[in-house]
């Protein structure tokens, strides 16, 4: 009997000293993580590093889809001679006249030189009547000689002389007074009589 109980107490005894050994163990183990985990160093920040640049490249177009312009980008320069619109002149020439206005005849060229309007004219004035004018190449003094024939104007049957200067014809009559000017091409002369301010006209 007395050896039962004191199997039982030896029994009790070593349970108590299991459980005691396990509680410390625990207690040592919880303060040496929790003391590690207070002990550790904090991890430095890490710098970022700079990237290189970013390059951009356009997408590759959809099949089937229209590549859509992109803002700003400037359209290429037209290689084809076509004009602006509403700029259809060429520069130099006068523009073209409105729709069902004709253009004005250009003015004849005034003869180059003297010698271009030497010989036999037809004179007709402002009654329609006609006569024959020759303008010579002979000098007569600082003048050129003339002679007219069938004229019934006064003036006109008076010519004796004439000279060419700045593309205009002078005839003279005898005393040295100017009887008409006159303007126009090697073969068509127009101009006024100096005293009445009648036109006159001359033709080959």
């Amino acid at each position: 009997m007395i050896d039962m109980k004191s199997r039982a107490y030896a029994l009790t005894v070593t349970l108590c000293a299991a459980l005691a050994l396990s509680a410390c163990s625990s207690t040592r183990l919880g303060g040496s993580s929790g003391r590690s985990a207070a002990a550790a160093p904090a991890l430095a920040p890490v710098e970022a590093v700079p990237s290189g640049p970013v390059e951009a490249a356009p997408l590759a177009p959809i099949e089937g889809q229209p590549l859509s312009p992109i803002a700003g980008a400037q359209a290429p320069l037209d290689s084809g001679l076509t004009p602006p619109a509403g700029g259809t002149d060429i520069a130099g020439l006068p523009p073209a006249p409105p729709p069902g206005v004709s253009a004005a005849p250009a003015a004849p060229a005034a003869p180059t030189s003297r010698t271009a309007v030497v010989g036999s004219w037809s004179a007709r004035d402002a009654s329609g009547k006609s006569c024959r004018i020759q303008l010579s190449s002979s000098p007569a003094l600082d003048l050129y000689r003339a002679s007219a024939s069938g004229c019934s104007n006064q003036d006109l049957s008076k010519v004796n002389a004439w000279d060419y200067r700045d593309g205009e014809v002078y005839l003279y009559q005898t005393g040295g007074s100017v009887a008409a000017r006159l303007r126009g091409s090697s073969s068509a002369l127009s101009g006024v009589l100096a005293k009445s301010g009648a036109p006159l006209s001359l033709s080959r």
